[in-house]
């Protein structure tokens, strides 16, 4: 289709040149016959014919010349356009929206007015996601460490028992190690956005490592009383074990801690062709629509129904999904409110090489 729009415009163009050159060379021709006629001479062929021709280079060069002024002034105001929101991007203003007017909306200039266009949104979209990172950064040291020097602050005071020390002491480490976690995860971030992380996939059972996985969190699961239900079929698949052992941890802790005492967690593992299926559902208070579109974002955190008092720092679930893109798999959440949430990771079975 795009070939046949180029092969049309350019017959149309060759048939608007051509349809002027006869103009004026016609105007040429009706020119010279008439001074022919008011002088009484009568040339031979071959020189009317130079003539007119010469005289028809002369009428276009003149039209030329006397419309180009008008069509370099509006081209060095477009340029001038352009020059200056190209300066504004490279000084860090995004907010560019230039006008591809110039030349009408087939013209190459109208082209290249979009793609700057285009370019200053997504790195006006990605300012803004950095101004967000920063602040969610910011916060979620800054919490910690208040409490930390408050409670710190605190332990001064001679008067506190011995009962009251303790316990201000166990904030202080459980801040440390809130703030050693976010450290940890803002690293692996890190790494794995910039393709540096080590990446070795292998052929392994993943309903062995899952259920290994499971065992390991008894103690979670087992002091809230929850009922685990774990269906796994037997696939082997090709992938990184380390990196989805984050995956399937991060899943089931957050199973374990949104789902009250004496709920129930599922865990299935099923094979659909080429595809290995793994569920992770609970009986918690679910997530809502909205929050379901943004919950694998940077530190976003559906407070409404997966408040924040059960703590965390919103990235668990962005590295899930990095590592899950690694993996050329797909993660997704489905959940009503009040009904709980089930989480469904799908990834090939035959993974990528390293």
């Amino acid at each position: 289709m795009k070939r046949l729009r180029f092969v049309l415009k350019s017959i149309l163009t060759v048939i608007a040149v051509m349809s002027i050159v006869s103009l004026f060379w016609t105007a040429a021709y009706f020119i010279t016959e008439a001074l022919y006629t008011r002088f009484a001479w009568r040339p031979h062929p071959l020189v009317r014919q130079i003539i007119s021709s010469i005289l028809g280079f002369l009428l276009f060069g003149i039209t030329m010349s006397a419309i180009s002024p008008f069509l370099r002034k509006r081209e060095k105001v477009f340029w001038q356009h352009l020059i200056d929101a190209i300066n504004r991007i490279a000084k860090g203003d995004f907010r560019v929206n230039l006008q591809a007017d110039w030349g009408g909306r087939n013209h190459p200039f109208a082209e290249l007015v979009t793609r700057i266009n285009d370019m200053a949104a997504n790195l006006q979209a990605m300012e803004e996601m950095r101004q967000e990172f920063i602040s969610n950064v910011s916060h979620e040291i800054g919490s910690p460490l208040t409490s930390i020097r408050g409670f710190a602050r605190a332990l001064k005071n001679e008067d506190l028992s011995r009962e009251q020390r303790l316990h201000y002491l166990d904030i202080i480490e459980t801040e440390c190690v809130r703030l050693s976690k976010l450290s940890e995860n803002l690293l692996r971030l890190a790494m794995l956005d910039s393709d540096r992380y080590p990446f070795h996939p292998t052929s392994y059972r993943l309903d062995t490592q899952l259920q290994t996985l499971i065992l390991h969190c008894e103690p979670q699961w087992a002091e809230k009383e929850l009922d685990m239900c774990v269906l796994l079929e037997k696939v082997i698949i090709t992938a990184d074990e380390d990196l989805l052992s984050q995956v399937w941890l991060n899943l089931i802790h957050n199973a374990i801690k949104f789902t009250p005492k004496g709920g129930t967690i599922t865990i299935q593992l099923q094979r659909r062709g080429e595809q290995a299926i793994v569920t992770v559902s609970d009986t918690g208070p679910g997530i809502n629509e909205h929050d379901q579109l943004r919950i694998f974002e940077r530190f976003y955190k559906a407070d409404k129904s997966r408040h924040r008092a059960a703590g965390g720092s919103g990235l668990g679930l962005s590295i899930a999904k990095k590592i899950v893109d690694i993996h050329h798999g797909i993660i997704s959440v489905q959940s009503q409110p009040g009904e709980g949430a089930t989480f469904t990771v799908e990834l090939p079975v035959h993974g990528p090489v390293s």
